[in-house]
């Protein structure tokens, strides 16, 4: 069949591999699928993850890193469930985790192992172990509740499903087992069905099954049926069937028919068997899923076979439902995840067609409203009309698909049938089928509604709407309105009849609900009707509805001016103005009309309202200058200044500071424009300059930049009001940088008076203008001068300083300015006394009073200047005597010195203190010889060339530079642009050269020359010295520098020079002309000095002639010539040549090149008789090496024997390493047993398989990574006993154990292994690791010795290693032993606890228990002790009372019922007062009868429940009991009860003590009465004298007297009459004192007033109040002088002014 065609849908969702799913993990224990919502995958590698997939986003993955062995998703919510094993136990351990709110949920510790767990409801966790299912609620704090126990029948089964049904009254678990013996290959399933109700259990046979609900024709309540298919083997049969069975069938109601049908599965899937079920109670079908991907469709009310097919080709392993399409989900073993869905067009004609099933077709047409069933459904109604069968083709009309019968037609056809006597009408029932199989639609309720209002039963009607059965309409809801307007304004409102809805409101008067429905439904009604009709009855209900009507979308439908003059007219304006407020919020431009009424109104009538309005600040649109004068007018200037815009109103307001709050009026300066607020600051500064000055000096502290400083200056300025100027600047000082500030600020200051605060800012600001400052300082003649001193020694100004201190005779300040303040200015300070014409005692006296801090070249220069540096002859002289080296000193008396011409050459020759340059300088006009001197001492090259240039002295020059040989210094004498180098050259040729006699002054002023580029004047020069006979003819150098310049300059005499001069450097010169590529006369030279090596050569590398070479070495027979040779030809690649010129040269110096060259062409056996000839030569460690090499190249061992016993220098390790990597182990052995390297040796014995001579070699060598490797391979060849000589070596090293033990476990060889750490405990060596090893081995392989290894040698071993193994190995007893030894308690006891049949041992657990540090121990203790030894139980709460919480153990005793058996502990910890422990052992001292501990215990520990143990035992049997009782009521306050308690127990002398202590008259009243009643003449007479204070005199006479026992009463009477005359005394002498006390305070109050009354007489009477608008009277705004006689304050901090106030 054509996938199209089919019934059922198959397509593919998404594939998990598509999405990063590992194929590994596409199983059945890794994903899960609750629901249609997402999909859990678990991965372990490469980490352990969750991944959860929304089938609604696929392509968005949710992975987050979580370890846990199974993850399930809710099936409505991101909540995930999470189950993992805890460590070392069979223990689970559950999670809930809501993703979206990162939280966990909740947790539970599950005591058992769970095998499956599955999510059976959103808010339920079905939990299955070995042998019980479990509920867990996600809700609360809730523990798994456990449902029922598992059947025999499903032990040893794998579950593979567990469901409940939608009441939660029925479960199913379903399990997996292998098949029977005669048909293994066919899986066995069994099902366990339970029943909640009756807690019942039945096992079935059954591989899938599934709950539904259906509702059997005829029932009101739907029926629980149970599905579940079945593929058995029956006497050697294969059975396979469906089963459908109701559930708990309903009492007195229609049964569902059990139905059972076949399943069919080919004969290729006999094997094959059901896997899933799910059931769509969409359409009433039975999906079942097999393994291999079979689908058998089933119908669920017959059981009927609808369809099969194959739907995946790979396995099928979990399934889930998809509801809300009908279908379900499949996930394959490819990780396709399949979704099944019902084709709804092709279905019913499937089921008509091919399966030729018409009633099946039109059931499944009408329960899943699926069409293709239209024509036999009307056939099918017409045949049953026709046939009368009117109940029948009502409920065919009624679930006809897709309404199709549901027409007027049908109504007509039934109203058309005539009603027969004694029946029920056709149409009624009808109708009666529609009603109960769903809701009507319009036609159909009008008409059933018409005949219902005809029959005035309008019940019907409401119970029909609340039902939601009928269909509302216009037409509907006007019938039923003339029965009920109410139930028909609910019509309309459901038929959306708005017009009638609106009316219907407005007649009910519910207008505010026609703007809420208006807006819901988009009417329109008559607003303004609206408003004015609940205006004339209900304003505040007008000013809601106007309100709403403002909030409406769009605006509000009546304009707001008509609504605001509706409230007007009727002089509503406090409604006006809350309506106004509310709508105006916005604060819209288009609003500013409405605002300035509502501020117009306000104004006029409640100034303060519009005060408030203002403050908020919610207008802005308003008009102002309305505002303002309205507010002007009230006396709101302050909102009057805010509103005004013309500076003239503003002036006006603004002087009116008397009755403006200061800081509101700062503020609004803030508000006006520079020039307006200078303006209105100067009008203010007009009218009260003192009383308003504050103010103005805040407001310019405020907004100095807005204002501008300058403009503020200027203001205070104009006023003359320095004092202002100061506060103003003074505040804004610190954060200027504008020198004009801070110079107003110093000029303010020192007008005002304030010095501290001139000298502070001189000293400390960095911005004023220190020549304006200066000046100003000097003008202002301050009595200080330190603020001057400031300026000038900070700035510069010291001349003018010492100017104005000295013409103003303050010659004091300028020893303290020179002695104190800046001693380094004494200079200048002393310059402009001289200039003062200070007189020079003064001077001197002042210099010599700072001698060694003045600064000696300043003071020079300004002396210099002046010409009066013999001033300073004594203190120069004073210093040099001190001792002085300063070079400043010197050169001053230098100049004295020279100016009195007093032996200058000597001083200029013998003082090495002086600057050169400086005196020298000092000399140039005075004296050029002395310059030169003085230049000359100090190599002043560049001063000395200057003065003798300028005055022509080049003799001296030359001489000079001659000496000098400072190649810098030839270089600018010799510079071209010099215009004096001519004059130099000749008189260094004609005089310096000649005089000189130092070869090093004639070799610098040649090289001079060269440098300077002046090669032919040189040639000439060199000619003349050295051709020509002279003192310098042999000279080497300079021949060298002939021929060298030659070379340079004129290459054509180079060879001439070479043959006339002998005495030249010939190496040198030679390597010169090859450089300069002259190689004949290169090789001339060479010849000529016989240097034949560097002859040869050039002819090898120059000249490149390797013929010419060779013929040169046979000339010359020289060693070094046939080496270079040999190079040439070995760089050429004649590689026997090279060796055979080599060996000619006897030259070894070349043998690398030659090694490496003979091995890159193999030349192995040449290669041998070179190396014999190097050895000659050599001892070199790689020429033997490399011989040894090639000995063995060439396989000859016995040479290589030979080679080596003889002397040698070779380096066998290397050689032999060399050899064992290319495995030439036989020449390896040979050497690595030559140098004893037993080590290699045994590799290379390994490698020969040679194991005993391993194993010496090994011994010998005795290095851990030798005896590992021989160790190694022993163990793959099984030699074990060689292996284990080796290990024992291995073992005691601590690194190295590990991996031995692991290389013989990998292998096997456990036995061998065991052995040879059991071997190696008796090594002297012996440590930790071996002992910690070998209780490893035996923990895994010999369990039986590992208690007697541990108990041995527990010191020794790694004890949290062992621990380890032991959890893994389950050895429980020894590892508890090794926890207690390793301080482990906590472990310990649960290790003991969790495996007592092993572990457990009761002294040792008591030693553990105490030692514990987690206090859950205990109580787990007492848990395991009461489960499994309980008769020491007290043993062991007797260790542990000073740990534990007593009321927990009571609770849990209390719990488990055995409260007796820790009676010995509770009365051992009774002493700690604890309520748990008191009220348990008063219980059992109860049920002991054991009165007299029950009252001891309640006399010492009061912290019980006293009340519920008196109620108790207040009926006990025992008279003890009851009086305890009594006497616990007593102790609870509960006085009546024990009185009544003893007094029925005739326990008199208890009553009347309880009622003596209770201090209650009545019940002490009521006892006296009950003892006269009862005759009780003493206890009436015991009573009066215990209850004394209680009974009152007239109750106790009118007893006694009246029943005849005055006499029993008479000690009570004089008792009474003795205390009330003592009493009436008391009284009346208080009642004296008190009256004293009443006339002394009303005089004081009389005194107050008096002297109040004084005070106010001194009192100004109080000014009216300003008249309202309207009113006559009032005060004038412009009176000056504001509100006289109230006191002034001072304000911002400023001292109070005269005259300001307010």
């Amino acid at each position: 069949m054509a996938a199209a065609n089919a019934p059922i849908t198959m397509k593919e969702a998404l594939t998990l591999t598509s999405l990063g799913i590992n194929q590994n993990f596409i199983t059945f224990t890794h994903v899960t699928m609750e629901s249609d919502k997402y999909i859990c995958v678990r991965e372990t590698s490469p980490q352990n993850s969750v991944v959860i997939i929304d089938i609604a986003m696929p392509l968005q993955p949710l992975r987050r890193p979580i370890t846990a062995d199974s993850a399930l998703m809710n099936p409505n919510s991101k909540v995930l469930a999470l189950k993992a094993q805890s460590p070392g136990t069979t223990q689970d351990h559950l999670q809930i985790f809501n993703i979206e709110l990162k939280a966990k949920i909740k947790s539970y510790q599950m005591p058992e192992q769970v095998v499956f767990w599955k999510w059976i409801t959103p808010k339920l966790l079905g939990l299955v172990t070995q042998t019980a299912v479990f509920h867990w609620s996600i809700e609360g704090e809730t523990e798994p509740v456990k449902m029922f126990e598992r059947t025999a029948n499903l032990s040893s089964n794998q579950i593979i499903n567990y469901r409940c049904d939608p009441s939660e009254k029925w479960l199913v678990l379903i399990g997996i087992a292998p098949g029977a013996p005669e048909r293994p290959q066919l899986v066995k399933g069994n099902m366990q069905l339970f029943s909640v109700d009756q807690q019942r259990s039945q096992a079935l046979e059954a591989h899938a099954a599934s709950f539904a609900t259906f509702k059997v024709s005829g029932n009101d309540t739907p029926s629980i049926l149970i599905s579940f298919a079945t593929k058995t083997v029956i006497n050697g049969q294969l059975t396979s069937k469906l089963h459908v069975i109701e559930l708990g069938p309903q009492p007195g109601k229609v049964a569902f028919t059990k139905k059972q049908a076949d399943l069919f599965f080919p004969p290729d899937f006999a094997d094959d068997f059901p896997v899933a079920m799910q059931i769509s109670q969409k359409y009433g079908l039975i999906y079942v899923i097999t393994k291999l991907g079979l689908l058998f469709v089933y119908d669920l009310e017959t059981a009927t076979a609808v369809y099969r097919n194959r739907i995946s080709p790979d396995p099928i392993f979990l399934t889930a439902d998809a509801p809300s399409v009908g279908g379900f989900y499949a996930v394959n073993r490819r990780g396709q995840v399949l979704l099944a869905t019902v084709n709804e067009a092709t279905i019913v004609p499937f089921v008509s067609v091919q399966l030729n099933n018409l009633e099946l077709a039109v059931n499944l047409a009408k329960r899943g409203n699926l069409p293709g069933a239209e024509n036999l459904v009307v056939q099918r109604f017409q045949e049953l009309f026709s046939q009368m069968k009117y109940k029948e083709a009502a409920e065919l009309a009624a679930e006809s698909p897709q309404g199709i019968l549901r027409t007027p037609d049908t109504v007509a056809k039934f109203q058309s049938v005539p009603i027969q006597p004694g029946q029920t009408s056709p149409l009624l029932q009808y109708f009666g089928t529609l009603l109960t199989k769903g809701k009507l639609n319009a036609f159909e309720s009008l008409e059933l509604s018409r005949l219902v209002v005809n029959q005035n039963k309008k019940n019907l009607l409401e119970n029909w709407l609340a039902e939601d059965k009928l269909e509302c309409s216009e037409e509907l809801g006007d019938l039923v309105k003339t029965v009920d307007s109410d139930m028909a304004l609910k019509i309309y409102i459901k038929a959306r009849a708005t017009p009638k809805v609106v009316a219907a409101f407005a007649e009910r008067k519910e207008f505010d609900k026609i703007l809420i429905y208006s807006k819901q439904v988009g009417y329109n009604p008559d607003y303004l009707f609206l408003l004015q009709t609940i205006l004339r009855t209900d304003p505040a209900a007008a000013v809601n509805f106007a309100l709403m009507m403002s909030q409406m979308e769009g605006g509000s439908p009546v304009d707001y001016n008509v609504i605001t003059d509706l409230f007007l007219q009727r002089n509503m304006i406090r409604e006006a103005t809350s309506f106004l407020l509310d709508v105006l919020k916005p604060n819209l431009p288009e609003h500013g009309m409405l605002q300035t009424k509502v501020l117009e109104i306000n104004l006029v009538t409640f100034p303060n309202v519009a005060d408030a309005i203002l403050a908020n600040g919610m207008f802005s649109h308003y008009d102002r200058p309305r505002v303002a004068q309205l507010c002007e007018k009230a006396g709101l200037y302050m909102r009057a200044l805010q509103h005004y815009s013309d500076l003239t109103d503003i002036k006006r307001v603004v002087i009116n500071t008397h009755a403006i709050e200061p800081q509101a009026l700062v503020e609004f300066f803030g508000t006006l424009s520079r020039d307006w607020a200078l303006d209105c600051m100067k009008e203010l500064l007009l009218v009260n300059m003192r009383g308003n000055l504050q103010i103005i000096v805040q407001v310019a502290k405020e907004y100095s930049e807005q204002l501008g400083v300058d403009s503020c200056v200027k203001l205070f300025e104009q006023f003359k009001s320095y004092e202002g100027l100061y506060f103003f600047l003074g505040s804004s000082l610190s954060l200027s940088e504008d020198p004009e500030i801070h110079f107003k600020y110093i000029e303010a200051a020192a007008k005002t008076g304030q010095i501290k605060e001139v000298e502070r800012v001189t000293r400390e600001s960095n911005f004023y203008d220190p020549e304006r400052t200066k000046n100003f300082l000097m003008e202002a003649k301050l009595p200080d001068a330190r603020p001057l001193i400031n300026v000038c020694d900070r700035f510069g100004f010291v001349p003018d300083l010492t100017h104005y201190l000295y013409s103003n005779n303050m010659l004091r300040y300028i020893e303290g300015y020179v002695q104190k303040v800046n001693p380094s200015n004494a200079p200048l300070v002393v310059g402009q006394l001289l200039d003062d014409d200070c007189p020079e005692d003064f001077i001197k006296g002042l210099i010599l009073s700072v001698r060694s801090l003045l600064p000696v070249e300043p003071l020079v220069a300004e002396c210099e200047k002046r010409n009066r540096l013999k001033l300073l002859t004594q203190f120069l002289e004073h210093l040099v005597s001190e001792g002085s080296q300063d070079v400043h000193v010197h050169n001053a008396l230098g100049k004295i010195i020279i100016d009195t011409n007093h032996n200058p050459e000597h001083f200029l020759t013998t003082n090495p203190y002086y600057d050169s340059r400086v005196v020298g300088k000092y000399c140039e006009k005075r004296d050029p010889t002395l310059a030169v001197v003085a230049y000359r001492r100090g190599q002043c090259d560049e001063e000395l060339v200057n003065v003798t240039n300028k005055n022509s002295l080049f003799k001296l020059q030359a001489r000079y530079v001659v000496e000098r040989m400072e190649p810098d210094l030839w270089g600018k004498v010799l510079d071209p642009e010099n215009p004096f180098r001519r004059q130099l050259i000749d008189q260094v040729v004609s005089t310096a050269l000649p005089e000189s006699k130092n070869p090093e002054q004639v070799s610098a002023t040649v090289k001079a020359f060269m440098t300077a580029d002046l090669p032919h004047e040189l040639i000439e020069l060199l000619e003349k010295i050295v051709l020509q006979n002279s003192a310098f003819s042999g000279n080497p150098n300079l021949q060298n520098l002939l021929i060298l310049t030659a070379i340079k300059a004129d290459k054509s005499r180079v060879m001439d020079y070479i043959n006339r001069l002998d005495n030249f450097d010939g190496p040198a010169v030679g390597e010169i002309a090859v450089g300069a590529e002259l190689y004949e006369e290169a090789f001339v030279i060479f010849k000529k000095f016989n240097l034949n090596v560097q002859a040869v050569n050039v002819l090898l590398d120059n000249i490149r002639n390797i013929d010419r070479a060779v013929e040169f070495a046979n000339r010359v027979e020289e060693d070094e010539v046939w080496s270079q040779v040999g190079k040439a030809q070995l760089r050429e690649g004649l590689v026997s040549d090279a060796i055979e010129s080599f060996i000619r040269a006897n030259d070894a110096t070349q043998f690398n090149d030659v090694i490496r060259a003979a091995s890159q062409v193999n030349a192995y056996e040449d290669l041998v008789k070179y190396l014999l000839m190097v050895r000659k030569k050599v001892k070199e460690p790689k020429v033997d090496s490399e011989l040894i090499y090639a000995y063995a190249k060439i396989d000859k061992l016995g040479e290589i024997e030979e080679f080596i016993v003889q002397p040698n220098v070779a380096n066998m390790q290397t050689a032999g390493d060399r050899l064992f990597d290319e495995a030439l182990y036989e020449a390896a052995k040979i050497i690595f047993t030559h140098i004893s390297n037993w080590a290699r040796l045994a590799s290379t014995l390994v490698k020969l398989q040679q194991f005993q001579g391993a194993v010496d070699a090994a011994r010998k060598a005795n290095s851990s990574r030798t005896w590992k490797e021989v160790c190694f391979a022993c163990v793959d060849a099984e030699e074990f006993r060689l292996a284990q000589i080796c290990g024992l070596n291995i073992i005691v090293q601590v690194d190295d154990l590990e991996e031995v033990s692991d290389y013989y476990q990998n292998r096997g060889c456990f036995d061998e292994l065991i052995s040879l750490m059991e071997t190696g405990l008796g090594l002297e060596r012996a440590h930790m690791g071996i002992f910690t090893e070998l209780g490893v081995l035996y923990a895994r392989y010999r369990s039986e010795k590992l208690m007697e290894h541990i108990k041995l040698f527990c010191t020794r071993i790694n004890i949290p290693k062992l621990i380890r193994v032991c959890d893994e190995q389950q050895h429980w007893k020894e590892l508890t032993y090794l926890y207690i030894q390793y301080d482990e308690f906590d472990n310990a006891a649960a290790t003991i606890m969790n495996h007592s049949p092993e572990a457990w041992d009761h002294m040792q657990f008591k030693d553990v228990s105490v030692k514990v540090a987690n206090v859950e121990l205990y109580y787990k203790a007492v848990h395991f002790y009461l489960q499994e030894h309980p008769d020491l139980i007290n043993d062991l709460l007797n260790v542990l009372a000073p740990r534990v919480d007593h009321t927990r153990v009571v609770d849990i005793m209390r719990k488990a019922g055995h409260l007796p058996l820790v009676k010995p502990y509770m009365v051992g910890v009774q002493s700690n007062n604890v309520s748990a422990v008191n009220e348990a052992l008063n219980e059992l001292y109860v049920e002991e009868e054991d009165y007299d501990r029950l009252r001891d215990s309640i006399d010492m520990y009061d912290n019980f429940d006293q009340i519920g143990l008196a109620q108790r035992v207040e009926k006990h049997e025992l008279l003890e009991m009851r009086r305890i009782a009594a006497y616990i009521y007593k102790k609870a306050g509960r006085w009546k009860q024990s009185v009544a308690l003893s007094k029925k127990d005739n326990l008199y002398k208890d009553a009347m003590e309880t009622t003596s202590q209770s201090g209650d008259r009545d019940l002490a009243e009521e006892l006296l009465t009950f003892f006269v009643d009862q005759g009780k003449k003493e206890c009436f007479a015991s009573c009066l004298y215990t209850c004394y204070d209680l009974i009152r005199p007239d109750v106790a006479l009118e007893l006694a007297w009246m029943n005849n026992i005055i006499d029993f009463a008479f000690p009570y009477i004089l008792m009474f009459l003795r205390e009330y005359t003592s009493k009436v005394d008391d009284l009346i002498k208080d009642k004296e004192t008190a009256q004293l006390e009443v006339k002394s305070k009303e005089k004081e109050e009389k005194d107050v007033i008096q002297q109040s009354n004084m005070y106010a007489q001194l009192l100004p009477l109080a000014l009216p109040a300003p008249p309202m608008p309207g009113m006559g009277g009032g005060y004038d705004p412009g009176m000056a002088g504001g509100y006289g006689g109230m006191p002034q304050m001072p304000a911002y901090g400023m001292p109070p002014m005269p005259g300001m106030g307010y």
